[in-house]
Formats: structure tokens, sequence, C-alpha cells
């Protein structure tokens, strides 16, 4: 079995390698990045990542392990906190997602070049196994609402989980006609990131509650 190294096991240059080499995935590929690219990118030799890493499969699973366990603690504690509403639970949900989106933009351009073609590979493993964790944790939080009545039944949760990812992969991937749409051409990166948040947060969240509470 294959030993998960979780983000408090790396060192600081491990962390460097892992950033570097996610940020040279997200532009050229897997594919089209080899360790040596990494290597000099990084300003490390070659020999230590094959130290650290072993290879450039592991490294990319490293760069999965980085991003998917780095809120793992926090989605497990919502799940088992009793000081929130499950639509409130829902709501949290939506907001990490976003802020998560946001902050590792290079990481799911990796994920939406990589599922894109049609063979199995190790990436489209990883993704697979990525999206299974996703729809499991909202199928608990949607169960536990409709358990109690909070939620109504008879809900897609697959497609729920589709709207949520497809809505902000779309808005982020075209922030270029979203600027134009709403006549925001002269403002800063950050000032457009810090509008579409809390305009992809309001209309998710409304969404959601139709979708969750609302009879069809």
């Amino acid at each position: 079995m294959r030993q998960i190294l979780y983000p408090m096991d790396y060192n600081e240059k491990q962390i460097a390698i892992i950033n570097t080499a996610e940020k040279l995935f997200s532009v050229n590929g897997f594919d089209g990045t080899s360790v040596r690219d990494i290597a000099h990118e990084a300003d490390v030799n070659v020999a230590m990542i094959s130290y650290y890493f072993g290879s450039k499969e592991k490294l990319m699973e490293a760069v999965f392990e980085q991003r998917s366990n780095s809120i793992r603690i926090r989605v497990e504690n919502l799940l088992q906190s009793e000081h929130y509403t499950h639509m409130e639970k829902i709501y949290i949900l939506i907001d990490d997602f976003i802020e998560k989106f946001l902050s590792q933009q290079e990481f799911h351009k990796i994920i939406m070049r990589e599922q894109l073609k049609e063979k199995g590979t190790l990436i489209t493993s990883l993704i697979h196994d990525l999206k299974k964790k996703n729809l499991a944790t909202i199928k608990k939080l949607v169960h536990d609402g409709q358990k109690d009545g909070e939620f109504r039944k008879n809900i897609d949760m697959v497609l729920m989980m589709a709207t949520l990812v497809g809505t902000v992969s779309q808005v982020i991937t075209s922030q270029r006609f979203h600027r134009e749409a709403n006549h925001m051409e002269d403002i800063t990166e950050a000032e457009f990131e810090k509008y579409m948040r809390k305009k992809l947060s309001a209309h998710l969240k409304n969404l959601f509650k139709a979708m969750l509470t609302h009879e069809a």
C-alpha cells in the first residue's frame, strides 16, 4: 500500500518542488513537463527530486495529496459540527470550494486539461478519486439534512456537484468575458476576484437552497 504524505510531512524544499511541479504541469501539461524542467525551475538537482518523490508520477500524486488534504480536517469537522444547520454547512462548503478554486487555479487547470484525455491515465484516476471524495462529502451533508427533514428527497447529488464545480470553473476560466460583461475591464485582478467571490457565493447559495428545499 502506498504511504500517503500529508501536508505536515513535507519539508520546505519538498513543498517548493511540489509547487513548481504544479505550476509547470498547469502550463505545459504532465506529458509536456520533464523532471529536468521541474528541477531547473525549482533550482534543485534531478537527484533530489528522485530522492524525495521517486518519479514524475509520484510527484503528481504528491500535488494531488497536498491540495486535496489541505481542507480535509476542516471538512471532517464541519460534517461533525452541531453548531450549524444543514443548510449553513452547505453554505460553508460552497464558500470553501470557491476559495479553494480561486487560490489553487493552477491545480484546477491541471484537472481541466487532463480530464479531457480519453484514455485512462494516472492523473485521470487521481481526478476520479478526488471527485468521489467530493461527492461523498456532498452526499453526507445532504443525507443528514434529509434525515432531519430540512432537505427534500430525490435530489440528484451528482448533478448538484457538477453544478457547483461547473459554475465556478466556467467563471474562473473565462474571466475576460465576465470582466467585459460586467464592465470591469479596468479593475485589478484582486478586486475582480473579490467581486466574483461575492457574486458566486450568493448565486450558488440561492441555487442550492432552491434545489434542496423546494419541490420541483
